[in-house]
């Protein structure tokens, strides 16, 4: 028997009336378009293969892909289990799904696709053959385990590749705010590249593709789930501003418990979500119910990612 949660945790817990309310609103296919109207699904979490949904979508009708694969891990995923494979199978099988996917993107998207260091050659081949790849984001996990003869391994990586040469792409949205430890003054006394507010002394920088900022959810945040592999709302905040247009399209093939989806609404974009478990298909729709309720996102506040631990609490 669990024990009871203490009573200052916010993780997200599924209740049998959540269940039985959420279960009809699950669709476990595309629907059709009518005679005349558009055929893009949108704003949806379908429950279902990636790789039969894939196939379904209309061409051109994307504006951003966000792409959290299992890792080639043995890891269990809710009802089902990866499985460890070898590095060239494991790029065949991210090609597969990449080639399910590519066909609905616009000329103009871009694609991020998540993975760790043990998969990141096999990814980023299999990028690289069907794509053009402009960077590689780190980003540091704050979590991890020690390891008694190994470095422990506290990053992740995300590759981002363009469909083409000519990408949306909006790096003022995503200047992040640090605090200023030895501010500089022209001969004048005037601030030097940076701003005195009254939280303090402040630097907007452009965003780097190391990103040292976040904060995994844990049970404490009310953005928490007990998926194994859940990326906090604030990355994919930086993804989604940086790279798909107010109102566009964000279309994630292995949804999970709808991070990409539940950010994308808040920030006024649209969203279509695969994900073959029904838990996490219901936990991703309760969390978009939640969004509605409550917008915020943490570490974002009046259009600024600000620097870990260092946003003053106002007033």
């Amino acid at each position: 028997m669990k024990p009871d949660p203490s009573p200052r945790n916010r993780s997200l817990v599924l209740s049998p009336a959540d269940r039985q309310r959420l279960k009809p609103l699950l669709p476990v296919s595309l629907p059709k378009a009518g005679p005349g109207g558009d055929a893009t699904p949108r704003d949806l979490v379908v429950q279902g293969d990636c790789l039969e949904l894939l196939r379904s979508l209309p061409p051109a009708s994307v504006d951003l892909l966000v792409a959290d694969p299992p890792y080639n891990l043995d890891l269990v995923f809710g009802s089902e289990r990866g499985r460890k494979m070898g590095d060239t199978d494991y790029e065949d099988y991210c090609g597969t799904w990449l080639d399910a996917a590519l066909p609905s993107l616009k000329p103009g998207a871009s694609v991020y696709v998540f993975g760790d260091w043990r998969g990141s050659s096999a990814l980023y081949r299999a990028l690289g053959a069907r794509l053009a790849v402009r960077n590689r984001i780190v980003w540091e996990r704050e979590k991890g385990r020690a390891a008694a003869r190994n470095w422990k391994s506290a990053h992740e990586e995300i590759w981002f590749a363009t469909l083409g040469e000519d990408w949306y792409f909006c790096a003022e949205e995503v200047r992040l705010r640090r605090r200023v430890l030895a501010p500089y003054r022209d001969r004048e006394g005037r601030p030097k590249d940076w701003e005195s507010a009254p939280e303090g002394k402040y630097r907007d920088t452009a965003a780097s593709n190391i990103w040292t900022d976040l904060t995994v959810p844990f049970w404490s945040m009310a953005e928490n789930t007990d998926h194994p592999t859940q990326k906090p709302e604030k990355l994919l905040a930086k993804i989604i501003l940086a790279s798909c247009p107010a109102g566009g399209l964000v279309l994630d093939p292995f949804l999970g418990s709808g991070t990409s989806a539940v950010v994308a609404r808040k920030l006024g974009r649209h969203y279509l979500g695969f994900e073959l478990d029904p838990e996490y298909c219901l936990m991703a729709l309760r969390r978009l119910e939640l969004a509605a309720e409550a917008p915020g996102i943490q570490g974002y506040e009046d259009g600024v990612f600000w620097e870990r631990n260092s946003r003053l609490p106002r007033g």
